[in-house]
């Protein structure tokens, strides 16, 4: 059949790009984007409408978040712009006494470390109750030489859990 007869579009050549060149394919549904670009544009629509409709409430003086009127003309207000200065803090680390431990804890950004043999440890570390990280081999407390004590935090569960019970002395009449 001839296509300028029945007025249809010729199916595309081959697969079509999309055009925000991410390595995915589009298809004309999503104007020509993959699905995850379509959904991110989407989105930044959203918050543009919902930061037009913010803009609108505030220049028009309404508080309430009752009315569901967005605002599209915002792009005519202009708003000033007043510059902020960042503050720079400047803080000093304390240490104690200049000797680390082993037992001290490290505070790092990177990946997560046995506290006694330093080994990455990853989703797999154990915290301690003493408050460190340790791999497999160290979790045990007695395997990393645990500050913690289990007795007495022990004794006070039970103690707490299990409280004196006296009988009184005369019986009531």
């Amino acid at each position: 059949m001839d296509h300028d007869k029945t007025g249809c579009q010729a199916p595309p050549e081959g697969p079509i790009l999309c055009i925000n060149n991410c390595g995915f394919f589009g298809s004309a549904a999503t104007m020509n984007m993959c699905s995850k670009c379509h959904k991110d544009m989407m989105l930044k629509e959203e918050q543009a409408k919902l930061a037009a409709s913010s803009i609108g409430n505030i220049m028009n003086g309404s508080s309430s978040s009752t009315e569901n009127e967005p605002v599209v003309a915002a792009a005519n207000v202009d708003i000033p712009v007043i510059s902020v200065e960042p503050k720079t803090v400047s803080v000093q680390p304390v240490f104690g006494s200049g000797s680390e431990g082993s037992g001290e804890a490290k505070l790092k950004d990177g990946p997560k470390r046995c506290s006694s043999c330093n080994k990455r440890v990853g989703l797999t570390g154990f915290n301690c109750r003493c408050g460190n990280l340790y791999c497999a081999v160290h979790r045990y407390s007695d395997k990393h030489d645990c500050p913690y004590d289990y007795r007495t935090a022990a004794r006070d569960a039970i103690a707490k859990a299990n409280p004196v019970v006296k009988a009184e002395k005369l019986d009531k009449i």
